[in-house]
């Protein structure tokens, strides 16, 4: 599958990820074959640095030392208010260890709250779920900090997501009168990989920032397009039919190919992440 090229300065840059365990992680170390990037986990991996983020920060700060920036993918995604703390908990550990280095933090769509099909990083955010009240929380805490911070605010990332990644053969989609399903913003692996690359390594990059492809897609069309079947149900009560990010701003730092946008330019993307041959 065609694709635009990763920055060529990228493999030179030295890059720590925090959280590189996750789904998310996964991808980047399937695609980000240099050697500059250090990985983190909390115990013991091969090709691995075993480093407890929140309970030592000398570890931390060594494995810091001397990177040109630091992804922090490291985060909690459910539990009780006192467990979804740790992600701002996990932020300002990793924005204390950079010292100084510009610290780039996953954060999500859901402090968006009730969506919207063209949201922009200047939109009012009211989360409504813990998770993004908690996501919410570690951006304020982090931005408030004065370091340099980016807060990336990633859509649905292909094979991380709840419909191709965790597609099962009884899936269902809310369907409107008009037979639309839910649409939100997505970016295939490869493409994910390719443009953090960018974003990274840009000379001044946006306190936020949207991570997608542009547009927004059908989830009814992705599982069509990777011939996936589902069926269609009747909503049973509210229903987020748009999710759809703004990606303007992250147009200015890193390119996409038209097939990036498209359920089939993303499927194929993710089949080719999965099975490179």
């Amino acid at each position: 599958m065609p694709s635009t090229p990763t920055r060529p300065d990228f493999k030179n840059k030295r890059l720590v990820v925090l959280g590189a365990t996750g789904r998310l992680g996964a991808i980047l170390r399937n695609q980000w074959t240099t050697d500059a990037v250090r990985w983190q986990a909390r115990t013991q991996k091969a090709g691995f640095h075993c480093v407890d983020i929140l309970n030592d920060p000398k570890a931390l700060s060594a494995l810091c030392a001397g990177a040109d920036s630091i992804l922090c993918l490291a985060g909690v995604t459910k539990g009780d208010p006192l467990a979804l703390q740790h992600n701002t908990d996990l932020a300002l550990a990793a924005i204390a260890a950079a010292d100084g280095i510009r610290v780039f933090l996953a954060s999500s769509a859901a402090v968006y709250g009730a969506g919207g099909a063209n949201l922009r990083e200047t939109d009012a955010v009211t989360p409504v779920s813990p998770y993004g009240q908690a996501k919410l929380a570690m951006e304020q805490a982090a931005l408030a900090t004065g370091a340099p911070v980016t807060c990336l605010r990633i859509g649905n990332v292909a094979g991380a997501d709840a419909i191709l990644g965790g597609w099962h053969s009884r899936m269902a989609l809310d369907t409107d009168p008009d037979g639309r399903t839910p649409r939100r913003s997505y970016i295939g692996p490869q493409a994910l990989a390719r443009t953090l690359a960018h974003v990274i390594t840009a000379d001044a990059p946006p306190p936020v920032l949207h991570i997608a492809a542009p547009g927004i897609v059908e989830m009814g069309a992705l599982l069509d397009a990777a011939a996936l079947p589902w069926r269609a149900t009747a909503p049973t009560g509210p229903v987020l039919w748009d999710v759809g990010l703004n990606t303007d701003a992250l147009a200015l730092l890193a390119p996409f190919a038209p097939q990036d946008s498209t359920a089939a330019g993303i499927v194929a993307d993710w089949h080719h992440a999965r099975d490179p041959k």
